[in-house]
């Protein structure tokens, strides 16, 4: 072994070796540690609802690692069928030379959205509507893909888009995203061709009125090509819409000649107890964006558009295409799509998320302790949920929701926090969580609550 090499195996290296070794070598804005160790810590290995650090303590994962694990962590299909492509053709050449495996993952993207909304159920779309895909490598990708494709179609080059919205940090999603703490340092360098509005959440600041007022009044004095947005905030908060807005959206949309665009690279793929968020509400976007749970744990996303769309916007190959890149639908992370999708109708995931949704959301009532000076508000879609806690007065309670989450790590419970303010403890698990650990979550989190109102 050459001298200074070390094994890339993490499990000869402790957790402080690891921080260590990252503290070191790694650029200091990534990962943020405790001086007293207490947070981050590492994993070792993952499977199901689980996760063990190199010193074998266990965790149960209440983020579903950002959402990706929708299936359970290495769900044991899945991971067949990365290993069983790996062997056969690990990499192929993007948009030159193409693999089986992107032109049937293509094809069951578009059987799950447009083909299954154009049926008999779903009014709203073209019978004999077909999606076609953009296949990208992140979720932020995905949104710059629909971002390009709208100001093709459209020639208009702005976009609405939501406070609060998260749409990733890349040059183009970046303009689009709306926390200054991720823009702010790059606005010099940013076109900024998006204009925001208030999201109108749920018993939020701003009316359901006052947005459709906002947005009507952008549409009348700018060329926007584009409204984006997420039909739950996940980073803002997991913030919920009024059951009205998608639709106004969607014929607002359609008079004035913009295209819808849906973020659901979180929401989508059963997280909300649908396939998709936008299914709640019965509205078809011009394209939407997929990621996270895609493949379970490959780096893989998609920007799939109505081929109405799609054709009017991108023009046919002609030997070099003008969107792409090295990776551009790996036969890896295909073949673990496919298995994934295939694992959440199997497993009946989507149902099983809206029910454990409904019996979540109304314990979250009855966690804080009579006359404790907090307030608690739960919110949310299926297994995607959250938690706000506020002081009496109304401010956000940022230093509590930090402590708890710290609390409930070391009792063993992977939580982690949202919104500008970070005080909404977000639930996001794997799809396949059991009750019984909810209820443990629920009472673990009642105990640090409690010792919250003592102090």
């Amino acid at each position: 072994m050459p001298a200074g090499f070390e094994s890339n195996r993490s499990s000869l290296m402790t957790t402080r070796k690891v921080l260590d070794a990252l503290q070191k070598y790694e650029s200091r804005n990534i990962t943020f540690m405790e001086p007293d160790g207490s947070w981050p810590i590492i994993w070792a290995r993952a499977e199901g609802n689980h996760v063990w650090d190199p010193e074998g303590r266990r965790y149960l994962d209440l983020t579903a690692a950002f959402g990706v694990a929708a299936a359970g962590h290495a769900n044991p299909r899945v991971v067949l069928a990365g290993q069983r492509q790996m062997e056969r053709l690990l990499h192929a050449m993007g948009d030159v030379h193409p693999h089986e495996l992107k032109a049937r993952l293509a094809r069951e993207l578009s059987r799950l959205t447009f083909e299954r909304w154009g049926s008999n159920a779903v009014p709203r779309v073209n019978p004999g509507e077909i999606g076609k895909t953009i296949f990208c490598n992140s979720g932020f990708e995905a949104v710059e893909a629909a971002l390009k494709t709208a100001f093709l179609a459209t020639g208009k080059p702005g976009v609405i888009a939501f406070e609060g919205a998260y749409h990733g940090v890349g040059y183009g999603a970046l303009n689009t995203t709306h926390r200054m703490h991720f823009r702010g340092p790059f606005k010099k360098q940013l076109k900024q061709f998006a204009q925001f509005v208030a999201f109108p959440e749920l018993d939020g600041h701003a009316t359901l009125l006052e947005c459709q007022q906002a947005i009507t009044s952008i549409l009348k004095s700018s060329p926007i090509g584009a409204i984006l947005l997420e039909p739950v905030q996940a980073r803002g908060g997991i913030r919920v819409m009024p059951p009205g807005f998608l639709p106004w959206l969607r014929s607002v949309t359609k008079a004035h000649g913009v295209l819808l665009v849906l973020d659901e690279i979180y929401t989508g793929l059963g997280r909300t107890g649908a396939w998709f968020a936008c299914e709640h509400s019965g509205v078809v976007p011009d394209l939407i964006c997929l990621g996270k749970a895609l493949t379970g744990g490959f780096p893989l996303s998609a920007c799939v558009g109505s081929g109405t769309t799609m054709d009017a916007a991108w023009p046919p190959a002609t030997g070099e295409a003008i969107h792409t890149s090295t990776f551009l639908g790996h036969p890896v992370g295909c073949a673990m799509a496919l298995a994934q999708l295939q694992e959440i109708r199997r497993k009946k995931l989507i149902d099983r998320s809206a029910a454990m949704g409904r019996w979540l959301l109304p314990q979250l009532d009855n966690l804080l302790p009579a006359g404790s000076g907090l307030t608690i508000r739960g919110r949310g879609l299926g297994l995607m949920v959250g938690v706000e806690l506020r002081y009496r007065n109304g401010a956000p309670a940022t230093e509590v929701c930090l402590s708890i989450l710290k609390s409930m790590l070391k009792d063993g419970f992977i939580v982690l926090p949202e919104g500008e303010h970070a005080n909404i403890l977000s639930l996001t698990p794997p799809l396949t969580i059991q009750r019984r650990e909810l209820t443990q979550t629920l009472n673990c989190l009642k105990k640090h609550l409690n010792a919250q109102a003592q102090r």
